[in-house]
């Protein structure tokens, strides 16, 4: 049964390229919103806190700060309103998923580049 699944997924579902990104991250997605008949681009800038999944349900979790207030996003990887992903910087983060990110403020709440 889970080949069956497997052959589907990898037949049907359209996969878009985007680019190697993890948790510590700070990135930028593009996504499409429709509003009755018009259609615009908005972007979300945040930190990823986790990618989950695998293949056609991979998806990534963002978080960033409008203002005081913590917002925080799940993005699936593989949904059609997806436009770009940018990464703007690479983090130094030691865990694959940083919840304890949630619980700091300030400049402890910053994250190291990651040295090329």
């Amino acid at each position: 049964m889970e080949e069956l699944i497997k052959f589907v997924q990898d037949e049907f579902v359209t996969k878009k390229e985007f680019p190697e990104f993890g948790a510590g991250d700070t990135i930028t997605v593009y996504y499409e919103i429709r509003e009755g008949e018009k259609t615009r681009t908005q972007f979300f800038r945040g930190v990823v806190i986790q990618v989950k999944g695998s293949g056609v349900t991979k998806t990534f979790t963002i978080r960033k700060m409008s203002g005081t207030i913590g917002v925080e996003r799940i993005f699936p990887l593989n949904m059609p309103a997806l436009q770009k992903i940018e990464i703007n910087k690479k983090g130094s983060v030691r865990r694959a998923r940083i919840y304890y990110f949630r619980g700091l403020t300030g400049k402890k709440a910053r994250i190291k580049e990651k040295r090329s």
